[in-house]
């Protein structure tokens, strides 16, 4: 089965990143996700919009990856009954996405047996869909009881845990409710939404300058990832071609914003597995990191660095040297630290076979960015769909088949040498010229997306505008929707005590997830 021909409707994103887009109907939007899946294929996100302003009509969307590039794809529905098939027969992750599809607009998935809320939690009534154009999302609704139905594991000896949703310290809300027999996990389900902060609709009437502050906020440990995905989708929807130079930047942001987590991440490992050590180094590595940052961007984490038509400022040559120099010392002290960590018996007999996702099961549930590479996905939008510097770098994928704690924590630390490679590299090439151009004002209704891979994985942002350049849907779609699934999976087999270090060695993003 081949893809159909689809319309490029939008301009094409940097090279060589080429997006095709267009409207289906039902018999295609089926058509289309079984090739996407038979081909090996994956669902990058599924969202629904709607577009009654426009032409009368509800939408669910669906974005795909395949070996030509981005396919995002449109089937209109009645307004009056908006229904369309079931596509988590071919994804897993389609799930969830579906629920909150349906949640947030009304949007029925026929076939799917799961119809169960995901993000309303009783917030609002059942037969209310914030997202639709005639609600404001401010309304104020009574509290509902909220008899959510867990799935039951029976049989002799079979016990429930439910942990959260509040935690101690401080990790963000989620449910978790584990079936056991004695230690072992017999089946972990997890709960979330409990985030839930109407993110998408606030974009709703933006402009398209106002709506980059609310995008580098979605998640704050990847705000760099979200500001560069939102910023192409509004330069694509503008036909913006921004200066060599921020495209640089650019990615010299992206890449220290992955070493600052991979720095926290490879501390917060070591101390749930005791080594209290590795926690103190780390945070200090860290420290230092983002203190720079804050010297050089005006911001810990760099937010608002970025902006629609390049970055906000330029590097001078000092600027560039300090940021060279402090790699040079990072990764010194790093290595040091990683022969630590492989020879500390304690700390390998945690991590080495805890928490394993085989490669046949990471690409079952579609799972993608630094766990799935753990597990045997070579898969970078960096290196298979580079843009600009990507494509002028000669960038290597660290990748392992083991999919364990101990293979997501050696991911994470040649992630973080090849960063530092890559931080000095540009830093040395970095092109002389303007950092930012004027974006220009769009005079019709158009789309546009930006697709860019985050230090936890694929971050997209899909922007629709109007023809007075106001924001009518921005969807922002984290990697954590198809990570989480995976984290159930992990489980199976180990003993609760051991979920901390397994949750903490995906380290997903519960407000990324629960727009």
């Amino acid at each position: 089965m081949h893809l159909p021909n689809l319309e490029h409707q939008y301009p094409k994103l940097p090279a060589p990143l080429p997006i095709c887009h267009g409207h289906v109907g039902a018999a295609e939007w089926s058509e289309i996700a079984t090739a996407v899946a038979e081909s090996g294929g994956r669902l990058v996100s599924l969202w629904g919009s709607d577009r009654r302003w426009a032409d009368g009509s509800m939408a669910v969307c669906a974005a795909y990856a395949t070996t030509a590039g981005l396919f995002w794809i449109d089937q209109p529905l009645s307004p009056g009954a908006p229904s369309y098939v079931d596509i988590a027969r071919h994804f897993p992750a389609a799930n969830r996405m579906q629920r909150a599809a349906y949640d947030l607009l009304g949007l029925v998935a026929v076939g799917n047996p799961d119809k169960r809320p995901w993000l309303r939690h009783a917030a609002w009534p059942a037969d209310y869909f914030p997202l639709r154009q005639n609600h404001s999302g401010k309304e104020i609704h009574p509290l509902e009881a909220d008899n959510y139905e867990f799935v039951t594991v029976e049989g002799d000896g079979v016990h429930e845990i439910p942990v959260g949703p509040v935690h101690a310290g401080i990790i963000e809300p989620g449910h978790f409710r584990f079936s056991i027999v004695g230690e072992p996990v017999l089946r972990l389900e997890e709960r979330l939404g409990y985030k839930h902060k109407g993110i998408e609709k606030r974009f709703v009437g933006m402009s398209i300058e106002e709506g980059l502050k609310l995008a580098g906020r979605i998640s704050g440990d990847s705000t760099c990832a979200y500001a560069w995905a939102y910023c192409m989708a509004a330069e694509s929807v503008t036909n913006c071609q921004i200066p060599e130079p921020a495209e640089w930047l650019r990615a010299l942001i992206l890449e220290r914003e992955r070493v600052a987590n991979h720095l926290g991440d490879l501390g917060a490992l070591g101390n749930d597995a005791a080594l209290g050590f590795g926690l103190a180094q780390f945070m200090r590595l860290k420290e230092l990191w983002l203190r720079l940052n804050g010297e050089l961007f005006g911001h810990r984490f760099m937010m608002d660095s970025l902006c629609p038509g390049g970055v906000q400022n330029a590097l001078d040559i000092n600027a560039l040297d300090r940021i060279r120099t402090q790699c040079d010392l990072i990764e010194k002290e790093v290595r040091n630290l990683k022969t630590i960590y492989d020879e500390h018996a304690g700390l390998q007999d945690r991590f080495v076979t805890l928490g394993r996702v085989t490669t046949k099961r990471a690409a079952q549930l579609g799972l993608t960015g630094m766990a799935g590479r753990a597990s045997g996905l070579n898969i970078d939008l960096r290196r298979g769909f580079g843009w600009q510097p990507y494509d002028q770098l000669k960038f290597n994928i660290a990748s392992h088949c083991n999919g364990d704690v101990a293979a997501r924590a050696l991911i994470r630390f040649e992630e973080l040498f090849e960063s530092l490679r890559l931080i000095r590299e540009i830093a040395t090439r970095l092109p002389e010229g303007p950092v930012r151009c004027k974006l220009e004002t769009t005079q019709k209704t158009t789309h546009g997306v930006g697709w860019v891979e985050g230090w936890r994985g694929e971050v997209l942002v899909a922007l629709e505008v109007d023809a007075d350049g106001h924001i009518r849907r921005c969807h922002c779609h984290d990697p954590s929707w198809q990570n989480w699934p995976a984290l159930e999976h992990a489980i199976i087999g180990d003993i609760v005590p051991d979920f901390p270090l397994i949750n903490k060695s995906f380290n997903l993003s519960y407000s990324g997830q629960d727009l």
